[in-house]
């Protein structure tokens, strides 16, 4: 009884040992892939990269530089650049625009660099971003203010969330211009794209424009905020009427919470009297 009872422990124990050994093995497996889809170059240093831009200054998908990057990574491995022009097919729908021998080779690129996981995980890195979008545009509705989410992995869609349509007349899955190539440029000479002014015709924007970065790709997306002087010169201030419609949805809120977001000091001033920060005529402390 003893011996069986031997036995059963020590192959319990071999169990448990294999099974720890096999999940050792994988996660050293999955750093090694990770570490090597890591390395390259990003797809944007490749002269095939799949977009060209059109006499309006908006980029556009080209299948023909897609197909040219299909056979360049096919024969030459660069993981991250290759992985970079899988996203872009698969958001472009390039299997039912390729032609059977071309889409046959996709399927190998897409085989070889496990292409099921660079969708997924894009969709997820950028789930954060959208809902960062999404509140704070919601925060100032109705006052001339965009708040913008783009995926610069396929510029001529760029567009995954918008908030305050109305300012620009953008919708979702609509391209950007020269923007990815630009933000490249000054994050190379480590300078924002900060409280700028764009003028379109008649329209005059005040802008900011936060580039979205990954350490393996690079400049993925970006958050655009885009006021519309023109609307407060023109409209706002136009009349009494609508100056407090416009700060009536500025102050506007949806609920009231007991959280305390003032330093302790600023907290006392505001208990003895102090309404706002720029109060300071009384001096009361």
């Amino acid at each position: 009884m003893n011996v069986f009872g031997d036995h059963m422990v020590t192959a319990a124990l071999a169990e448990a040992l294999v099974s720890v050994l096999l999940l050792g093995l994988g996660f050293f497996v999955g750093k090694y892939r990770e570490r090597r889809d890591q390395r390259g170059r990003n797809l944007t240093e490749y002269d095939f990269y799949p977009f060209q831009t059109t006499a309006d200054n908006f980029a556009e998908f080209s299948l023909r530089d897609f197909r040219l990057g299909v056979h360049h990574f096919l024969r030459n491995r660069d993981a991250r650049a290759a992985r970079q022009l899988i996203f872009i097919g698969e958001q472009n729908n390039v299997r039912e625009l390729l032609d059977h021998p071309d889409k046959h080779s996709y399927e190998q690129l897409f085989s070889r660099y496990r292409g099921a996981e660079v969708t997924s995980d894009a969709t997820e890195y950028l789930e954060n971003y959208r809902n960062i979008v999404r509140l704070l545009g919601k925060t100032f509705p109705h006052i001339g203010i965009e708040i913008v989410l783009h995926d610069l992995a396929n510029p001529s869609r760029s567009v995954v969330w918008v908030e305050g349509a109305e300012v620009t007349g953008r919708s979702l899955h609509m391209g950007t211009t020269t923007l990815l190539v630009d933000l490249k440029k000054r994050r190379a000479q480590n300078e924002d794209k900060l409280n700028y002014e764009l003028t379109l015709g008649a329209r005059r924007f005040k802008c900011t424009t936060i580039p979205i970065i990954r350490k393996e790709f690079g400049v993925v997306g970006a958050i655009c905020m885009n006021i519309d002087i023109n609307y407060v010169r023109d409209d706002v201030l136009q009349s009494a009427e609508n100056t407090a419609a416009f700060f009536r949805y500025y102050c506007q809120t949806d609920m009231q919470l007991s959280e305390n977001i003032l330093s302790k000091q600023e907290y006392q001033k505001a208990l003895h009297g102090k309404k706002h920060f720029c109060d300071n005529d009384s001096q009361k402390t």
